[in-house]
């Protein structure tokens, strides 16, 4: 699987008349490596569900280090996080425990409220490793706002693979 960071080019051909706005995203450090928040920007609030979108790398973190992301919380909304490369530990207040790998999909909706932590797992801490994913936050509809938080895991073998017209794609969401 690959995945073309955002500085490269979003069409490789020279029609670009379907192109509606390019959003480069903004950089946050967040210690050990740079997320760039895609959405929102001044001229796109939302695509669909989608209030934030953040990409996370790609980068090396070094042997010793890690992504410490402490609990905090989380209300109203849902979080897609996948990734291309590397692991995350997910640990929150329903109880649940998952290391997130590549191919894989956490869907971790927060409804009335949940609180949760992402962090390197300790074999990677020793070894150093890269970093690259997606994290998606879904604006939940009005009415579904207050549902009881669940955190559900999908394994990569679990995600549909398609073919369209000569591309292969991989179904996230949907």
């Amino acid at each position: 699987m690959s995945w073309k960071p955002a500085s490269e080019p979003v069409c490789e051909s020279q029609d670009h008349e379907h192109i509606e706005h390019v959003i480069d995203g903004s950089a946050r450090d967040i210690g050990a490596f740079s997320v760039r928040r895609m959405l929102p920007t001044a001229r796109r609030r939302m695509v669909g569900p989608y209030i934030f979108f953040d990409e996370m790398g790609p980068a090396r973190i070094a042997p010793g280090t890690g992504m410490d992301v402490r609990p905090h919380p989380h209300v109203n909304l849902a979080t897609v996080t996948y990734l291309f490369e590397g692991e995350i530990q997910h640990k929150d207040s329903l109880g649940s425990d998952q290391t997130i790998r590549p191919g894989a999909i956490n869907w971790m909706t927060a409804g009335r409220g949940i609180v949760h932590s992402e962090r390197t797992p300790a074999a990677l801490r020793k070894s150093g490793f890269d970093i690259h994913g997606i994290q998606l936050w879904v604006a939940l509809p009005t009415d579904q706002q207050e549902v009881a938080a669940e955190f559900v895991h999908y394994p990569a073998e679990s995600i549909p693979d398609v073919e369209r017209d000569g591309a292969a794609l991989r179904v996230l969401i949907g």
